[in-house]
């Protein structure tokens, strides 16, 4: 038992530390899941790491060389299944059997067909205790990006949606500078820089001209920036087209609607241009998923988001929230769903609700079975 009180408890306790790491790398690591590693050795914290940026070193390689040689004897909490595969580095698994850990506490199996459960095989074959199922909804909720792209080859969808008390993204006129207030539109540069990638539609690419960086924070890298443009019918000297060689842009396109002349000049920018024949939802987002791409926020517009609700895959929706009116005449948050019957509408449940400076942010998600238990726990 784990110096200072019930196994169980603290194993729970340390792990939200690992978790707690672990969220560092989100949106920074990918196509890599964000790991936090925390190595215990009598109650007390003697190494820790998380994943680094590009997806190395690994969080365990990092907690092993802060711990040295205090590391044997100890428990790592990991939180994820340790790799067992060689890459670019070795597995994590050898690493931590040969830093001599007595214990090894996880949530669950990681889902990529080169781990997934022979981590933990390794461990114990080494004489290794390893403990899973701790904290599987909680960690399930932190990698669901890299579970979903495991699982089912998509990345996580997060939707944000800005907009007045009834529903409004603009005047009559098309003015929407600024609705939200700058608390908000602070919030919505972390959230980008939490996710590997911003989306959005060809329509709100050609009407704010939009960089869609990470600005105020000091990040780097920066997300990926992601047009959706079946056409690729967009300026290639707009903003984006501009800066798509210091910051990965990367276009959607149908290759039969595409005229090979607007192709190459956007491939003379720099910018990647990735196909998506017919361009539907389900297919855009593998298509991202593919490329390695774990964690999308997509800021519209309208008719995108109608679209991915409408496909169910909008797993998370953050709502701004302002406190002004504009009207039926205004400009609706969202495009046409096709709803006939509320049985047939896209549902979400509220998370939480924060006050922010004058605006209000409501976070929704999808509900799934997956959240319930981690994957492969045992």
């Amino acid at each position: 038992m784990p110096a200072g009180g019930d196994a169980s408890a603290q194993d729970a306790r340390w792990m939200r530390v690992a978790l707690g790491l672990a969220a560092r790398g989100l949106g920074r690591v990918w196509p890599n899941p964000a790991v936090g590693c925390v190595i215990v050795n009598r109650g007390r914290v003697v190494g820790r790491g998380w994943t680094q940026p590009g997806g190395r070193p690994h969080a365990e390689a990092e907690a092993l060389a802060r711990a040295g040689s205090a590391a044997r004897g100890a428990t790592a909490y990991v939180s994820l299944e340790p790799c067992a595969h060689h890459g670019r580095t070795p597995p994590c698994a050898d690493a931590l059997v040969a830093a001599g850990l007595a214990r090894v506490v996880t949530p669950f199996d990681d889902p990529d067909p080169r781990v997934c459960g022979r981590g933990h095989a390794v461990l114990r074959a080494a004489g290794v205790d390893v403990t899973t199922g701790v904290e599987t909804v909680a960690a399930a909720r932190l990698q669901r990006g890299f579970l979903l792209r495991q699982t089912v080859g998509r990345p996580l969808l997060a939707l944000k949606l800005a907009a007045s008390l009834d529903g409004r993204i603009a005047t009559a006129t098309g003015e929407s500078r600024w609705i939200t207030g700058p608390g908000a539109r602070a919030r919505v540069h972390a959230l980008r820089a939490c996710h590997d990638a911003v989306l959005v539609g060809a329509g709100t690419a050609r009407a704010d001209d939009p960089m869609l960086t990470v600005r105020g924070l000091g990040c780097v890298p920066q997300p990926v920036r992601v047009v959706a443009t079946g056409d690729l019918d967009l300026d290639p000297g707009c903003a984006l087209g501009r800066s798509a060689r210091d910051v990965p842009l990367w276009l959607l396109h149908d290759p039969a609607r595409t005229p090979p002349a607007r192709a190459a000049e956007w491939t003379a920018t720099g910018a990647r241009l990735i196909a998506v024949p017919g361009m539907a939802p389900a297919a855009m987002l593998s298509a991202l998923g593919a490329a390695g791409l774990t964690r999308v926020f997509c800021e519209g517009g309208g008719q995108l988001a109608a679209a991915l609700l409408a496909a169910d895959l909008v797993d998370a929706l953050h709502l701004f929230t302002a406190g002004v009116a504009l009207g039926g005449d205004g400009r609706a948050m969202l495009g046409a769903l096709g709803v006939d019957r509320l049985a047939a509408a896209p549902r979400l449940r509220l998370l939480r609700a924060e006050a922010l400076a004058g605006d209000v942010l409501q976070l929704w998600e999808r509900a799934p079975d997956s959240l319930a238990q981690g994957p492969g726990a045992r």
